[in-house]
């Protein structure tokens, strides 16, 4: 994980606080889709990462990282965020003087053919100038994705890995594009395991676990039919046995009976 980055403008002792700060402008995500990529990213590292303390992930929220920015109005609002090494706690918005200098080590725009001049320009310089360590561009439309990486000062667009994904550096979890249903049928950009494995969301465990254990139940059931249905051919191996037992005996019976009144069957005449 990277070093916590600072601003070179420090906040005075009047800065304002989060509290103070508008939190919100009115606009929406571009589309539908945009929202749904923005909380499929969100929920499903919260879900991932629901037992630790040391992290947030934020969306649609205001960044803060200078009072000057704050008194001018410029907002920031990343779509998509991940900031590591900090207490997960509610926030109204990301104050960076209100956390220790830190900025988040992951920034993710959800852009759009209207945002991606911005997205491409302005706010990729300013997210490098204030030292976010990844910065990932993705078309929910066009499922086009550009992942960079801060070096000297400038992001530099980096390949994917063997698996076709990229690596998240201090989260041990990866960023790639994963085709299937999340709402309906896409391309969604998704968090994955090392092993390639994508982060389920809390709908998909669910669903998971439902699943293995019906698979399970239908697996006992099976086995119970297979045990019952042993049961009675032994119940019949068994009962055959004893007819042809009760058939033996009755055999030696008449066998007895008839020696008794001509003589054993193996005397000669």
């Amino acid at each position: 994980m990277s070093e916590p980055q600072r601003k070179e403008e420090l906040p005075g002792p009047f800065a304002p606080s989060a509290a103070e700060l508008p939190s919100e402008d009115g606009e929406t995500l571009e589309t539908a889709r945009h929202r749904d990529a923005m909380t499929l990213l969100i929920d499903s590292l919260n879900d991932h990462w629901a037992d630790r303390d040391d992290f947030y992930v934020g969306g649609d929220m205001f960044f803060y990282f200078s009072p000057t920015q704050a008194r001018h109005n410029d907002f920031r609002g990343p779509d998509v965020f991940v900031a590591l090494g900090v207490q997960r706690r509610d926030r109204l918005s990301w104050v960076v003087w209100e956390e220790g200098g830190r900025v988040p080590d992951v920034v993710i725009e959800l852009t759009s053919q209207s945002t991606r001049h911005v997205d491409f320009g302005r706010k990729k310089h300013i997210y490098a100038a204030v030292g976010v360590p990844t910065y990932v561009l993705f078309d929910p439309f066009t499922a086009a994705l550009e992942f960079n990486v801060l070096k000297g000062g400038e992001y530099i667009p980096t390949l994917p890995n063997a698996g076709g994904r990229y690596p998240v550096e201090g989260m041990g979890l990866e960023l790639g594009t994963w085709d299937g249903v999340y709402v309906f049928p896409a391309v969604w950009l998704r968090w994955f395991e090392p092993d390639g494995a994508v982060v389920p969301t809390g709908a998909e465990r669910a669903t998971r676990a439902n699943a293995e254990a019906a698979e399970a139940n239908a697996e006992a059931a099976e086995a119970k039919t297979e045990a019952a249905e042993a049961k009675t051919e032994a119940a019949e191996a068994k009962a055959q046995a004893a007819r042809a037992e009760s058939r033996a005996s009755d055999l030696a019976a008449r066998l007895a009976a008839y020696e008794r009144r001509f003589g054993s069957v193996d005397e000669e005449d």
